[in-house]
């Protein structure tokens, strides 16, 4: 208990001092852009963020540790944690992802300061960058199933249909279906199902829904349903997940 107290005050000298400094981070979405640049393959963003330094500036930068080389290796961590889980995200093989991570954190370790630490950086984003770009152009779908992708990304809300798809695209029911499984590999009913429950994730981790609202939101037929669902894929409930996750992201990527 007194440990737990002496912990408090410590962290509430801590804010205050940060906020009478006017020590403040960076943008949230400037570091969420960047990561999905890397993932979209955007080699002229990435590029331009690494040539602007902007990864070693300490503008900005979170204080993990007073000792700046460390510090800059705690953010390296960080980086390339946040990076292998978009890129995972985006389609790139897990142990492919969590290879390359290793092997970046490795050669950090071995850095001598500062300047080594920055030039890795830079070589780690470019790389994850150059395999997703090579990655998404070997991805090529066609149109209807383009057109297919877009509109259940932007009807997540609603009950989708093979109807519905086959009208957006102009072609009949069981050729879509076809298509659909011949270019993605799975069929349309679980590829839904698949984008709704990884919406609920985000949903369940960032945000206070309960689950009622979650189920109503992305149009499952009840609540029951929506838990059912749930697990079939995740493997654990709703109620679990967001226990195990909600607003946790950070912490867990700080102690990798």
């Amino acid at each position: 208990m007194h440990r737990q107290m002496d912990v408090d005050r410590e962290w509430y000298r801590s804010e205050f001092m940060n906020h009478e400094f006017m020590d403040e981070h960076r943008p949230l979405e400037r570091e969420l852009s960047f990561y999905e640049a890397v993932v979209e393959g955007d080699m002229k963003l990435v590029k331009k963020n690494c040539r602007e330094k902007d990864f070693s500036n300490p503008e900005g930068m979170g204080k993990l540790s007073e000792n700046p080389l460390q510090n800059l290796r705690y953010h390296f961590v960080v980086t390339v944690a946040m990076i292998t889980r978009y890129c995972v995200h985006g389609g790139m093989e897990q142990d492919k992802a969590y290879s390359l991570s290793d092997f970046y954190i490795l050669k950090m370790d071995k850095c001598q300061n500062v300047h080594e630490i920055s030039d890795l950086h830079d070589i780690m984003c470019m790389d994850f960058c150059e395999k997703m770009n090579a990655l998404k152009k070997s991805m090529v779908l066609s149109k209807p199933i383009v057109l297919c992708l877009d509109y259940i990304y932007t009807h997540l809300h609603y009950k989708i249909s093979l109807d519905e798809l086959s009208e957006e695209t102009g072609l009949s029911k069981n050729y879509i279906s076809a298509l659909f499984k011949q270019e993605m590999g799975i069929t349309l009913n679980v590829y839904v199902q698949n984008i709704k429950i990884e919406k609920a994730c985000n949903l369940l981790r960032y945000s206070d829904y309960t689950l009622t609202d979650i189920a109503n939101y992305l149009a499952f037929s009840s609540e029951s349903h929506f838990i059912a669902n749930f697990q079939k894929i995740m493997g654990i409930t709703p109620g679990q997940y967001r226990k195990n996750h909600f607003r946790s992201d950070w912490e867990k990527i700080k102690k990798s």
